[in-house]
């Protein structure tokens, strides 16, 4: 198993590069419609979209081997929340590789009985869930780094005699226990932590470009399940964006979220 885990982590920067410019072609296609392009060059673009996702397809045998490898070592996890979220994530994915194994058997003629539209819905589902559990845990490690950056500014405040979180005061008038300052105090605190969320993701960028991936992600699962119709021009750009963070991740393996 470790050999082809070998090869199919090899094949990665592949199949991005494929599903980049597959979801390019998604969005080109729906531009094309709208601004009335030729019915052949239309056919053309989504004749290409499907020439890149049957090879895809081809790039992921064998994933679910990696993705259950993945699953075995984030087990031992000492956070009891993270190795939650990130095995249960890994176990979605490797479900979702397997679904998509039949699929390309199917669409490739190998297995030409495959009903493709229910294990196309499997796959979306278990990706769905995959998704669900890396924003999870991408939201927890996010409070985590609020509540230390808002410890150590605290402890910052003692020590220079600041009167509130930010250096801004809190309390005199117009604070809780003055009539008519509950909706200040509430605003206050809200741009607070709005400021303090942005610190966060500021000094952490792999945090950040894997909330904005996973994001992004989540509209095509939403959108092929019907849950959230967003239009083939939306799962594009979303597909597109996602697809390009994950090469940079590639190119530049510090921004990969560690563990």
């Amino acid at each position: 198993m470790d050999a082809w885990v070998r090869f199919s982590a090899q094949s990665q920067a592949r199949e991005r590069l494929c599903r980049a410019a597959q979801y390019a072609c998604s969005l080109l296609g729906h531009a094309l419609q709208k601004h009335g392009a030729s019915p052949e060059l239309q056919k053309q673009i989504r004749q290409l979209e499907g020439h890149l996702s049957l090879g895809r397809k081809l790039l992921r045998l064998g994933n679910s081997a990696d993705a259950l490898e993945s699953a075995k070592r984030a087990v031992h996890l000492s956070d009891v929340v993270l190795r939650f979220c990130i095995t249960v994530s890994h176990l979605n994915r490797a479900l979702y590789f397997a679904c998509d194994n039949v699929l390309w058997a199917g669409k490739s003629g190998l297995a030409p009985r495959v009903d493709q539209e229910k294990w196309a819905q499997r796959s979306f589902r278990y990706y769905l869930f995959s998704l669900i559990m890396n924003l999870s845990r991408d939201a927890y490690e996010i409070r985590l780094l609020m509540e230390q950056e808002s410890s150590a500014c605290s402890r910052r405040l003692k020590g220079s005699g600041g009167g509130g979180p930010g250096g801004i005061e809190t309390a005199g008038p117009g604070g809780p226990g003055t009539p008519g300052g509950g909706l200040p105090q509430l605003a206050l605190k809200l741009q607070l932590r709005v400021l303090l969320l942005a610190r966060v993701l500021r000094g952490h960028p792999p945090l950040l470009l894997d909330v904005v991936r996973n994001a992004c992600d989540l509209f095509i699962p939403l959108d092929k399940l019907g849950l959230w119709r967003c239009g083939p021009g939306i799962v594009g750009l979303c597909g597109l964006v996602s697809s390009i963070l994950s090469i940079l991740t590639l190119i530049c393996p510090w921004l990969r979220l560690k563990p």
